[in-house]
Order: C-alpha cells, then sequence, then structure tokens
C-alpha cells in the first residue's frame, strides 16, 4: 500500500478490497467507534460487542459512501443510527433516570458491611467505580439525547456535523446540548463529590458496589485500559464552540484504546473468506 495515498483514495482502494488498505482505514476508525459505542451502552462487553457490529457495517457499505461529508461523519452516523436503536445491551431491559440514580446515591453508602476488596488497592478501586458510574449516569439519559452529549462534549464536534450526523439542524442541536449539559451538570453538583459538589465519595461506596456487582475487583475494565488522546481519535476542522463553560464537570469524558478483542476481531475478517463481502458489496 501507498502510505502516500490521501484518505479518499484509501476509501476506494479499501471498498476495492485492498486488504492493507482496509486495515488503515477501520483502524482509524476503531477507536472511535468503540468510545463511542461505550458511552452509549454502559459497559465494556456491550461496546465491544456493538463496536464490531458497527465495523462491519462500515467495511461492507464501503462502496456506498458517496463523499458528500467526510468519512469520520459517515462513520459517525452509521455507529449512532446503530446505537440508538441498538436493544441487546444491559440497560436495554431496565433504563435508568436521575431519580432513581440519585435515590441509589443516598441510600448506598452503609457502613456495616464487610471488607470486600480481596486485597485490591483502595485507591485503583475508587478510580475504577468512579469511571464506571460516570459512564452508568450516562444511562439516565434517552439515547438520543445521550447521543448529543457524547458528540458535543467528548467527541466536540461542532453544531453543523453533529446535526447533520442526528438529522437536526445546528441551532436545534446547540440548543439541545446545551440542556443536556446542564442536567448532567446539575445532577453532579448535587450528588456527585468527585466532580461536583455533593457528598458521594467512591472511595465510600466500595463494598457496596462489590455487594450489589457493580464493582468486581478481578475485572477492572477502565484501569486497565490505555487512555489515550481524544485528539489522536478523531480530528475536526471546526470544534463544538463552548456553549456553555461546564466543561470542568465532565472531566470523566475519557477515551480508551479499543480492547484486544475489537483489533482481533479485525484481524480474523481480514483473514477470513468474508473480505469478499467488501469486494462484492
Amino acid at each position: 500500500m501507498n502510505k502516500n495515498l490521501n484518505v479518499s483514495e484509501l476509501i476506494d482502494m479499501a471498498a476495492s478490497g485492498d486488504k492493507e488498505s482496509l486495515e488503515a482505514l477501520i483502524g482509524s476508525i476503531q477507536d472511535m467507534v468503540f468510545n463511542l459505542s461505550l458511552r452509549m451502552l454502559g459497559t465494556f462487553p456491550d461496546a465491544e460487542d456493538a463496536s464490531q457490529d458497527i465495523l462491519l457495517k462500515v467495511m461492507t457499505h464501503l462502496s456506498s459512501f458517496k463523499k458528500e461529508s467526510s468519512f469520520s461523519t459517515w462513520v459517525f452516523r452509521i455507529a449512532a443510527n446503530h446505537l440508538i436503536n441498538y436493544k441487546k445491551h444491559m440497560f436495554a431491559q431496565g433504563p435508568l433516570n436521575f431519580e432513581f440514580y440519585g435515590n441509589d446515591i443516598r441510600s448506598g453508602m452503609p457502613r456495616d458491611l464487610p471488607d470486600l476488596t480481596q486485597d485490591v488497592d483502595k485507591e485503583l478501586l475508587a478510580e475504577e467505580l468512579k469511571m464506571s458510574c460516570t459512564n452508568v449516569m450516562l444511562q439516565c439519559l434517552d439515547m438520543e439525547s445521550r447521543c448529543i452529549f457524547i458528540l458535543g462534549t467528548m467527541f466536540k464536534l461542532d453544531s453543523t456535523a453533529a446535526g447533520s450526523i442526528l438529522n437536526m439542524t445546528p441551532e436545534a442541536y446547540r440548543q439541545r446540548l446545551s440542556r443536556i449539559r446542564r442536567k448532567m451538570a446539575d445532577f453532579l453538583t448535587a450528588y456527585c463529590g468527585e466532580y461536583g459538589s455533593g457528598t458521594c465519595r467512591c472511595a465510600n461506596r466500595l463494598n457496596y458496589a462489590i455487594q450489589s456487582r457493580r464493582l468486581n475487583p478481578q475485572v477492572l475494565d477502565y484501569t486497565s485500559a490505555k487512555e489515550i488522546d481524544p485528539e489522536t481519535t478523531v480530528s475536526f476542522k471546526n470544534a463544538m464552540e463552548d456553549i456553555d463553560g461546564l466543561a470542568s464537570y465532565f472531566a470523566f469524558c475519557r477515551m480508551y484504546e479499543s480492547p484486544e478483542r475489537t483489533k482481533q476481531f479485525l484481524s480474523s475478517f481480514l483473514e477470513s473468506p468474508s473480505l469478499s463481502l467488501v469486494k462484492n458489496a
């Protein structure tokens, strides 16, 4: 593969079934797809499964990409549509809301539980719980609102690109994003002592979280994942404007490298007869 190919040429070669071009193209978006899936669905296993579905859709629909938008915008549109309608994740059958989550935080710090941390470093467990809790908090938003928040706050898409992905005007997108960010910030202010001024501290909830199976000391997805700079994941010419000055509340919006299983999925696909699906699409 010619390393001097531009994105348009890379897409053309990948769509024709060139293995190296396809690998480079999908490799450039797999972290973006995984992080959107993780924030939309709430857990690493569900995000891995959904990411594989989305990457397969991208690979088998490359020939339908008409280059009327950027490639990353096109991928975001496929991913957002897939995730908004995704029904196989853990929270699909039991959606959360802010009232329920707030009540759980108020009642979830019993002091008479035994030490369940299994000799795992408590600071590490507290960090894992913090990342998990804030990600689960996003599940209190309906799917479309969640996607709006993630695209604007985490990926910092400008309102024109994000509105195009979600089929709404830039103005409507900005208004929705502003309301959602304020709602999230208000909740953090009321309850969270890590990112807001609430009384809840992750270190005080470890045993409760382990007892209720929200934290497994032997499976630390967030703290074992490699954090990456969002700028290396996807870059847009125009980043989302600062619409409300609430950025400090949302420092939990970190990005991670795709898990090994997602990377292996791509490698396996490229080595299998399924590659013909791209050529024949």
